[in-house]
């Protein structure tokens, strides 16, 4: 039985890392990638001597620490609401208002935020400024802006999924717990802060750990698509997976792409120890392993 989960598993993980072997060569397609010139830390150069080096990295960096501690305490909070109204709701009613997360996620796309943020034509400068006495705003030649727009963009996007994680954990809580919290007297706002929290807390840990393993990732449709590729933000909006394919996209090096790849991968493996090990420091339970 665990022959077909094993074999998928090999192919698509384990298989793959063999390709390792592209980032320290100078690959030529008419020798192919075994044959290739070995050029050990070469390919991995062209992030660490770039002049954007510091840059792409504090955005990478700045963008996914935004991303975790505000994408997880907002999904907690939808959780939260939505367990509520589950409880004081008829099923048919809630099954509806539960899908509202997963139609946020999806009906979110790139051209939505254009509809909103064009010069000409956007909402915001034709219907909410006008009515607050401002002037337009050129949005995608100003970088400053663009923190807060990527931020609430991602946490719009991701929120309604994250959420339904959180909200099968607190579903699966015993219901005895918050009965016996009421004959105590507890307040709604007390049994959330001591039965509720503690009892999501391993699926926080859980979540936290797997994003800081992927903290030199980034969402690449986000920081590319969303700002349109402008020129005028990547002060603001150039991040270490954007900056690579603009490389690949100039210079063909499937080389360096592949060092950037495996860089990122190293590094989020070492974080995810590194958390892991924080958090069983301070309580062995709460681990991921």
């Amino acid at each position: 039985m665990l022959v077909p989960g094993l074999a998928y598993l090999a192919v698509n993980n384990y298989l793959p890392l063999f390709g390792l072997a592209i980032a320290f060569k100078d690959i030529n397609y008419r020798k192919g990638i075994w044959n290739s010139d070995w050029i050990g830390f070469r390919n991995f150069e062209y992030l660490f001597k770039t002049s954007d080096a510091w840059l792409i990295t504090r955005n990478t960096l700045l963008y996914n620490a935004a991303f975790i501690v505000l994408g997880l305490a907002l999904a907690v909070a939808i959780a939260i609401l939505l367990s509520e109204i589950r409880n004081r709701f008829a099923s048919r009613l809630y099954q509806s208002i539960i899908l509202l997360p997963f139609l946020i996620s999806i009906i979110l796309v790139s051209y939505l935020v254009y509809a909103m943020l064009s010069m000409d034509t956007g909402f915001l400068n034709k219907s909410v400024l006008p009515v607050l006495g401002l002037d337009p705003i050129d949005w995608y030649s100003e970088p400053k802006y663009w923190p807060f727009i990527l931020t609430a963009v991602h946490l719009w996007k991701g929120a309604g999924y994250s959420c339904i994680v959180f909200l099968a954990a607190i579903v699966g809580i015993d219901p005895e717990y918050y009965e016996a919290a009421k004959l105590d007297g507890a307040s709604k706002w007390m049994q959330i802060r001591k039965i509720t929290m503690p009892m999501i807390t391993p699926v926080v840990i859980m979540l936290t750990l797997l994003g800081i393993g992927r903290i030199f990732y980034s969402d690449f449709g986000l920081f590319y698509q969303v700002p349109m590729n402008s020129g005028a933000l990547f002060e603001t909006t150039n991040v270490i997976d954007t900056y690579v394919f603009r490389g690949l996209m100039q210079l063909g090096d499937i080389g360096m792409s592949s060092a950037a790849g495996f860089y990122q991968s190293l590094v989020g493996f070492v974080l995810v120890l590194v958390s892991n090990y924080v958090v069983r420091t301070i309580n062995k339970e709460n681990a991921l392993f």
